[in-house]
């Protein structure tokens, strides 16, 4: 899962059996897609081996991003993340038992795609979800624009 720090949007998901470097590889190219992130972008994460990889390294410099691991054994460096494992574990999933993967997938798309990011309420973002304060700023930003 690769979460947007500005606006606590989940902008690159995979989900498979095994943690694995394509399964992050997944992840990053569905943000890097959504996204197109200017050369510099900082890229934060944990320090599993997937992360840590040659492949993911290789694909972090080629998109011209530079990466942040949080300190070893230190779970407050990646608490947003963090966080949002812990409401897809407590609102959508918990108790769920699914029938098959791609049900369970469906799922976590839904609770994603359409609560998370559009609906779902933070804190941080002023009691706003995820798309409404992302277009709060960039009507901002148009007005800005526009006064210039």
């Amino acid at each position: 899962m690769v979460l947007d720090l500005f606006n606590r949007e989940v902008i690159g998901w995979s989900l498979q059996a095994h943690m694995t470097t394509d399964l992050v590889l997944n992840a990053l190219t569905m943000a890097t897609f959504r996204r197109k992130p200017a050369t510099g972008v900082l890229f934060h994460s944990d320090r599993g081996s997937q992360y840590a990889s040659y492949a993911f390294r290789q694909r972090l410099a080629a998109e011209g991003m530079v990466q942040s691991m949080s300190r070893k054994g230190n779970c407050w460096d990646n608490a947003p993340t963090e966080s949002f494992f812990n409401s897809l574990k407590n609102e959508p999933v918990h108790g769920t038992r699914y029938a098959t993967r791609e049900t369970a997938k469906a799922d976590v798309f839904q609770y994603i795609a359409v609560f998370y990011n559009r609906s779902r309420r933070h804190s941080t973002l002023g009691y706003r979800s995820p798309a409404q304060f992302m277009q709060g700023w960039l009507a901002g930003q148009d007005a800005q624009k526009m006064a210039a």
